[in-house]
């Protein structure tokens, strides 16, 4: 089985910024299961809704499919020795639900758990954190063709798959995450139609974001009870800051609208017990969201949790007619902004408007267009240079007061980039997919000289 390989590029090669992080400050990585594991059909996984919607033609750049991926579910046991030769002390993973319930309900898998079982154990024997979220997007298709997100019955669904991943895995996790980014799954999967389930459908789209809402409360009561006292439930939620392109009235009004659905419609629920009033007289004329908010569900939402994990990519800036412009460099992914500043400015956000909770960054990063030199290595220097000022924010933001206790690069390694397939690469750890060799980049070894220091 291929084995990582070390590029010649040696940590002390870098700049620094003289930035120390406070002691204890985690470093970690992260992925998610439909975009490393392969093993698509193996050991009785169930089809996915992102298996259905890869395979469709036309869907996805290049026709990839997650069908193999990085192949993390046979070499899981050479990634955790790669993600120790790094020094990370944090691993932020997710569970396949399909993997471990195949039809979203009903009959559990126990090859499946065991998978997760194993993964947890090798990440303690390596003196690794895990850190485990629950959903990451890849519904069981046959929840997916019962109504999916549209239909209520799923977050009871989820909660009772939350439930056998927390007694099989319990205190094991320190820290649990119920729900990835809910806005990209209504957004991109609902509204724009270029994610899975791919439709374009507005009023579908806040029906699916309020039962992904309830689905994150329920699954929060349902594992509590199989969590010791020091292990922590939260959820991941992916946050913009959204600034006025001008000072006009207007501009200001459009971009508090606008953060109503990037930040509020999600932050509110949970921290607040409401969703935000403006915002769904907004949907209102689109949607009825509001005539399936029940009795309780609010209530359910604002299940008491221990943390927030941030997941910060680009900022929006709007105008006056609610459009909005690019003001910032843009990454390979044509929706990213370069902008630093953006992440102090929602985690002080965060702080301000919902309180000192105490948070963890769990996705930051950018893709490269990576190659392999004539000498082996593969020399990232934007991402290097991307994370550095990231994490100069970051720093400005503890300094500032916010109880951020960990950061975690997006990804740990080159994966299946939903719809744009194998054409981006976000990771630390270069994968040659044809032979599924491991090849750490310079952005690795500059990683690994961060977290021996404490600092940039």
């Amino acid at each position: 089985m291929p084995v990582p390989t070390q590029p010649p590029h040696p940590p002390s090669r870098e700049p620094t910024l003289g930035l120390r992080f406070p002691e204890g400050f985690v470093w970690g990585a992260a992925t998610s299961a439909y975009q490393i594991e392969g093993a698509a059909a193996v050991d009785g996984r169930g089809p996915s809704v992102w298996d259905w919607f890869s395979h469709t033609p036309g869907k996805i750049r290049g026709g990839d499919t997650g069908d193999v991926a990085a192949d993390h579910y046979h070499r899981y046991a050479d990634d955790l020795d790669l993600i120790k030769d790094l020094g990370l002390h944090s691993y932020r993973f997710s569970v396949s639900w399909s993997r471990v319930v195949p039809n979203g309900r009903g009959p559990v898998n126990p090859k499946g758990l065991d998978f997760y079982k194993r993964l947890v154990d090798g990440l303690h024997d390596r003196g690794i954190t895990p850190m485990l979220t629950l959903y990451h997007w890849d519904t069981p298709q046959t929840l997916h063709e019962a109504g999916g997100w549209e239909n209520r019955d799923t977050a009871y669904r989820f909660a009772e798959y939350a439930a056998v991943v927390a007694e099989a895995l319990g205190d094991a996790v320190p820290t649990w995450l119920t729900i990835n980014e809910p806005k990209t799954v209504v957004q991109n999967g609902y509204l724009m139609g270029h994610h899975a389930p791919g439709f374009e459908d507005p009023s579908a789209a806040y029906i699916a974001a309020h039962h992904l809402m309830l689905a994150h409360g329920l699954a929060v009561q349902a594992i509590r009870p199989h969590l010791g006292p020091a292990t922590r439930v939260g959820a991941a939620l992916n946050l913009h800051p959204c600034y006025p392109a001008d000072a006009s009235t207007e501009a200001i009004a459009a971009t508090h609208e606008l953060d109503g659905f990037e930040n509020r419609l999600y932050l509110d629920p949970i921290f607040r017990g409401s969703y935000p009033q403006d915002t769904l007289d907004a949907i209102d004329q689109f949607s009825p969201m509001v005539s399936n908010i029940k009795d309780g569900d609010l209530k359910v939402i604002a299940s008491p949790v221990d943390l927030l994990a941030i997941q910060y990519y680009t900022p929006y800036y709007v105008t006056g007619t609610g459009e909005t412009i690019v003001r910032h460099p843009v990454t390979m992914a044509s929706w990213q902004q370069n902008y630093p500043q953006g992440m102090t400015d929602i985690l002080l956000r965060v702080k301000k408007d919902y309180g000192d909770i105490p948070l963890t960054i769990t996705e930051n990063g950018l893709p490269c267009p990576d190659r392999r030199s004539d000498d082996g290595a593969v020399d990232d220097a934007n991402r290097v240079e991307f994370l550095r000022s990231h994490l100069a924010a970051v720093h400005s933001a503890l300094e500032q007061g916010v109880k951020l206790e960990s950061f975690h690069v997006w990804s740990l390694m080159d994966n299946f980039e939903w719809n744009s397939g194998y054409d981006e690469r976000w990771g630390l750890v270069f994968i040659d997919y044809e032979t599924q060799e491991r090849v750490l980049k310079r952005s690795a070894h500059w990683y690994q000289s961060v977290i021996a220091t404490n600092g940039i």
